[in-house]
């Protein structure tokens, strides 16, 4: 009886010891930190278990428990001082939360266990706000607006250093708004989109420009290789065609050679005087081809000259075109002319070729050469020439611009000028020789003050005429003068009449009849 009480008090009390061993066993969840404190390790204040579980003995032990979630804090710092002196507002929101470093989780069980969130937040928000503006004070403006990610990075590292000392861990740092009461934040902005608006139009005017430049080179380049084959398409007919002429007149050299000395010599002399003659006119058409060839040389390259100052005061695209198509222009006149100019000298050796075969083929020989390379060297300075042009392009662009604002103001007095002339001769009834006459009219009041002015400062005392009375029955010299005036006064009266000026009456008048008389071939009126 007694051995069946005792077993069943040793149940219960095993039971019981059971029970309460259960009901102290206490486990952590992965959001939560476990403090144990009382009895705990030698050296210890408290154990700290994150995600775990643990056995804490009645009376010996107890536990509370800190919370992980992170915990947003808005910080709005105003009139912090950088390290101009100038003052920022930097407005941020801090996440922070307990840490589970080891370490650092048994700072927090020490500083924080018995705190609430808010005191948590609290605190930590007068370390926050102290760490930030000891950052920006070592910082510049520049360096806090431009470079954001090192002006994070410098926050963190400080302010999560102190932080640790309560156990808590710096999560993110997110500033909302830097800005300054005097503007100089917004100043810099504006000074930056600006440099970047500027460099944007220069790199798009400067690729414009490239692709200007490019597509007038390519446009000039194909009308030089056009106007080369066509100068040797030309250069080989006209070799051809010398060749035939040469050929031709070989063969008819040869007959008339034989000819010639089955017949008397009265026939070979008429012969002579025959070629003779012809090599003259051959010689003079040829001097007559190459003076017209270098006058419309001469008038190609006056026209060119003008469409370059023409192209000058236009824009810098227009420019480029204008320069394209000068080039490509006198390339191809110029190589017109050469080919006429070679076509008449391959004439001329074929005229010469029946006189003496071997003088004509020597002078082909030289002259064709000559041409040639006459006109690479004309093609290399062309060349060299459009270089340096599109060399001063990019550097003259400014000056291009003035340039051409003075220019529309010139064209538009031009323009002026014309409409005035149009009127002038208008009102003269579509005469313009009238119109011309007008305008010397207008034009005579300048001469004859010119004129005036001339002689106004030179002093005559007294005019003395000596006659020496040569007695040759010819009058003396100042009766000689005065016949000869009077002489002169018609052909003055002319000259006034052509002008439209009528000289005064005392000066005479001519009559009609005198002039028809004098002129029996005018007009009757």
């Amino acid at each position: 009886m007694y051995m069946l009480i005792g077993l069943v008090v040793v149940a219960v009390v095993l039971f019981a010891t059971l029970l309460a061993a259960m009901t102290r066993y206490r486990r952590c969840p992965s959001d939560q930190i476990m403090v144990v404190y009382g009895k705990v390790a030698k050296g210890q204040t408290s154990k700290c278990i994150h995600g775990g579980a643990s056995f804490v003995w009645p009376l010996f032990q107890a536990c509370e428990y800190l919370d992980l979630t992170p915990m947003t804090i808005d910080i709005g710092l105003k009139n912090a001082l950088s390290n101009q002196n100038i003052r920022v507002d930097v407005p941020s929101r801090f996440t922070i939360g307990i840490s589970t470093n080891p370490s650092v989780m048994t700072v927090a069980a020490e500083r924080l266990l018995s705190m609430s969130r808010e005191q948590i937040e609290e605190n930590a928000k007068d370390i926050i706000f102290g760490q930030l503006r000891a950052t920006i004070a070592t910082m510049s403006i520049e360096e806090i607006n431009a470079k954001r990610e090192k002006f994070e990075e410098e926050v963190m590292k400080n302010v999560e250093t102190e932080l640790e000392k309560l156990g808590l861990k710096l999560i993110n740092v997110n500033i909302t708004d830097i800005s300054d009461e005097s503007g100089y934040i917004e100043a810099l902005g504006k000074k930056a989109a600006a440099e970047a608006i500027n460099k944007a139009k220069v790199e798009v005017a400067q690729q414009e420009r490239d692709g200007k430049t490019g597509e007038a080179n390519a446009q000039q380049q194909m009308r030089v290789n056009i106007a080369n084959a066509e100068k040797d398409g030309l250069t080989g007919e006209a070799n051809a065609q010398q060749q035939m002429r040469v050929n031709i007149a070989n063969a008819e050299r040869d007959g008339k050679t034989g000819e010639a000395n089955a017949q008397q010599q009265m026939r070979v002399n008429i012969a002579d005087a025959e070629r003779d003659g012809k090599t003259g006119e051959a010689n003079a058409q040829q001097q007559m081809r190459v003076n017209v060839a270098k006058a419309n040389a001469e008038a190609i390259k006056g026209e060119n000259t003008a469409k370059v100052v023409e192209a000058n005061s236009h824009a810098d695209r227009r420019e480029a075109e204008a320069e394209a198509e000068r080039k490509a222009v006198a390339a191809e006149k110029t190589k017109a002319a050469e080919a006429a100019t070679l076509a008449y000298i391959a004439e001329k050796k074929a005229e010469e070729a029946r006189a003496d075969r071997e003088k004509s083929t020597r002078k082909a020989d030289v002259i064709v050469p000559a041409e040639i390379e006459k006109e690479k060297l004309i093609i290399e300075a062309e060349a060299a020439k459009e270089q340096q042009t599109l060399k001063g392009q990019g550097e003259g662009a400014e000056i291009r611009e003035r340039l051409s604002g003075e220019a529309a103001g010139i064209q538009e007095i031009l323009k002026k000028k014309a409409e005035g002339f149009a009127e002038m001769v208008k009102a003269a009834n579509g005469d313009a020789e009238k119109a011309a006459m007008l305008l010397i009219v207008e034009q005579l009041p300048e001469i004859v003050r010119a004129q005036a002015e001339a002689i106004s400062k030179i002093k005559f005392d007294k005019i003395v005429v000596w006659d020496s009375g040569s007695g040759n029955g010819g009058g003396s010299t100042a009766s000689n003068w005065l016949g000869s005036f009077t002489k002169m006064l018609p052909a003055m009266h002319d000259v006034c009449e052509m002008a439209g000026v009528s000289l005064p009456e005392f000066l005479g008048k001519i009559k009609e009849q005198e002039n028809s008389e004098n002129n029996p071939d005018a007009p009757k009126a």
